[in-house]
C-alpha cells in the first residue's frame, strides 16, 4: 500500500465557518447585473453558464472567487478546468509577472525559459517517447497542428472521431465534432464520426448486459470499408469526455484502441487539453490505462490559467513536424512558459497529483452516496478532480433531466458555488489544491442543491 505524503497546500486553504460569503440578498448582486448588461450591449455568444448565472467576477484566489458586489464563491469548475492550482497561485503569478517585465514575445527564437520547460515537459510525460513538441497559444490551434502532423506523417488525409467530443472551435477542429449550419455546408471532407463505448449508455452489450467494447471495434472495421476509403491517418479522441459531460469509457477501451490502432497502421491522437496537467491525478489520463499515444494536446491547467499549450508527438514523428509549418505568432512565448513550468514545478513540489488522488476517494464516496440517496440521479462518476453526475427523470429509461440540471446548477450557485452545467450532467473539476473539508462542503452544497430540487419536481421525500 502506498502512503501518500501530506501536500502543501496551505495557501489555498479557506475558513469554511465564512465561506461562501454572500452579502447580497439575490444572487447575482445589483452589481453584477448591471456590470453584466453593460458588457452584454457588446459581447455576444456567451456560453450557456454564463447565461444561466450572470455574475461579474472580480478576483480569485486559491478555491475562492469573488464578485464585484463582495460575495465570495467556492469555485468547483477551476475557470473552465483550467486554473487546475486555484486562482492566482503564487508561483505562477510571480513567473508571469516576471517575463511581462523582461521578454514578452520573440517570436519562436530560443529562450531559456522555454528550453527549461521543454526538457521539463519531456521528463513528465509517460513512457519516454513524447518528445517531439510546438507550443500554442490555444487548443484548439494546437489540435490543427496534430491533424497536420499526422497528415504529414502517414501522407494519409482521412481521420476519425467520436461522437459528443470536442475539439475545438475553428477549421477542422470543428470537423471532428458535432456541427451546425454555421459550421459550413457539411463536415470537412475525410473527417468521420463514431461511436465510443458509454458504459451508462452502452449501444451494445454482451448476454449479461454490460458494455461490449468488442463489438465497437467490430463496428469501426465496417465503418472504415463501407464509409472511407481506407486512408485513415488517425482517430482523435479525448481519453475522457469533457463537453458530453465527463464520460469515461469502459478500462478495456483504450489498451484495444491502441492495440486496434497498431495492427491498421492508425496513429492514435489523444486530446488531453482538458484531462492533462493533474486534473485526473495523473500528468495524463491516458496513464490510467498504460496507453501512450502517438500524439496529444495539452492544454487548459497547462499554464493555470495563463493561454499555452502544446502539440506533444513520439520522437519518431519529429521530423513530421518539420514539415507542417508549426511555429505561431504567440506560442511559446516566455511568459507563456513561464506560466507552463511554473505550474508542472508547483504540482511536483506540492503533491498535487497525490492530493487530486486523495481528493477523489472522498468524492468517490460521496457521489455513490448521492446515487443511493436520490432517486434523480442515473450515474456518478469520477477520476481525480474530475466528475460527472447524470441526471435522469427515470433510472430504468435512462430520459436524461435537463430541467434538472439547469435548476440544480442555479440552486448551487444561489448557494456560492460556482461550477459548470451540461444539460442533465453536472460537471465538476475544482482545483487540485483544494483540501478535504472545502471539498466536502462543495459536495454538501450540491447534495442539498440536487435535494432541493427534487422536491420542486415531484421526487423524493
Amino acid at each position: 500500500m502506498t502512503t501518500m505524503t501530506a501536500p502543501d497546500i496551505a495557501w489555498a486553504c479557506v475558513d469554511l465557518t465564512q465561506l461562501p460569503k454572500l452579502v447580497t440578498k439575490e444572487l447575482p448582486g445589483p452589481k453584477s447585473k448591471a456590470m453584466h448588461a453593460r458588457a452584454a450591449q457588446f459581447m455576444k455568444g456567451y456560453s450557456g453558464q454564463v447565461k444561466l448565472f450572470p455574475v461579474c467576477f472580480e478576483k480569485g484566489h486559491g478555491v475562492t472567487l469573488t464578485d464585484v458586489d463582495g460575495n465570495v464563491y467556492l469555485d468547483f469548475s477551476s475557470g473552465i478546468y483550467v486554473t487546475t492550482l486555484g486562482h492566482c497561485h503564487p508561483k505562477v503569478s510571480e513567473a508571469v509577472a516576471h517575463y511581462a517585465k523582461t521578454l514578452m514575445n520573440c517570436h519562436d527564437f530560443t529562450t531559456p525559459i522555454k528550453a527549461k520547460l521543454l526538457e521539463k515537459l519531456a521528463g513528465i510525460l509517460p513512457g519516454g517517447e513524447l518528445t517531439a513538441m510546438q507550443l500554442y497559444d490555444s487548443g484548439t490551434t494546437a489540435v490543427e497542428a496534430g491533424l497536420r502532423l499526422c497528415r504529414a506523417a502517414q501522407n494519409k488525409h482521412e481521420f476519425l472521431s467520436c461522437y459528443r467530443d470536442f475539439h475545438g472551435k475553428s477549421g477542422h477542429a470543428v470537423s471532428l465534432a458535432r456541427i451546425n449550419y454555421s459550421s459550413g455546408p457539411s463536415r470537412a471532407s475525410g473527417f468521420y464520426m463514431m461511436p465510443r463505448p458509454d458504459p451508462y449508455r452502452p449501444l451494445w452489450t454482451k448476454a449479461d448486459g454490460t458494455i461490449d467494447t468488442d463489438a465497437y471495434f467490430r463496428f469501426y472495421d465496417e465503418f472504415i470499408a463501407e464509409s472511407t476509403i481506407g486512408q485513415i491517418a488517425a482517430i482523435v479522441l479525448e481519453p475522457i469526455q469533457g463537453w458530453a459531460g465527463s464520460i469515461f469509457p469502459p478500462d478495456d477501451f483504450f489498451p484495444k484502441l491502441r492495440k486496434w490502432c497498431d495492427q491498421r497502421k492508425i496513429m492514435l491522437f489523444a486530446d488531453e487539453v482538458l484531462t492533462s496537467m493533474g486534473r485526473t491525478g495523473k500528468w495524463l489520463a491516458m496513464e490510467h490505462w498504460n496507453v501512450t499515444p502517438d500524439v496529444v494536446t495539452i492544454g487548459k491547467g497547462f499554464g493555470n490559467g495563463f493561454p499555452v499549450t502544446a502539440m506533444v508527438a513520439k520522437k519518431e514523428y519529429g521530423e513530421a513536424i518539420e514539415k507542417i509549418s508549426a511555429s505561431t505568432s504567440y506560442g511559446g512565448n516566455p511568459m507563456a512558459c513561464a506560466a507552463a513550468l511554473a505550474s508542472i514545478e508547483a504540482i511536483e513540489e506540492e503533491g498535487l497529483l497525490e492530493n487530486a488522488q486523495r481528493l477523489e476517494a472522498l468524492f468517490a464516496k460521496r457521489l455513490e452516496k448521492m446515487k443511493k440517496e436520490h432517486p434523480i440521479v442515473g450515474d456518478v462518476r469520477v477520476k481525480g478532480c474530475l466528475m460527472g453526475v447524470e441526471l435522469v427523470k427515470d433510472r430504468k429509461t435512462k430520459e436524461p433531466f435537463d430541467e434538472a440540471g439547469k435548476r440544480v446548477y442555479q440552486r448551487a450557485f444561489a448557494k456560492g458555488l460556482a461550477w459548470i452545467p451540461a444539460g442533465h450532467i453536472l460537471r465538476m473539476s475544482p482545483p487540485i489544491v483544494m483540501d478535504e473539508p472545502t471539498a466536502q462542503k462543495c459536495m454538501d452544497i450540491i447534495d442539498e442543491s440536487i435535494g432541493e430540487v427534487e422536491r420542486e419536481l415531484g421526487y423524493g421525500k
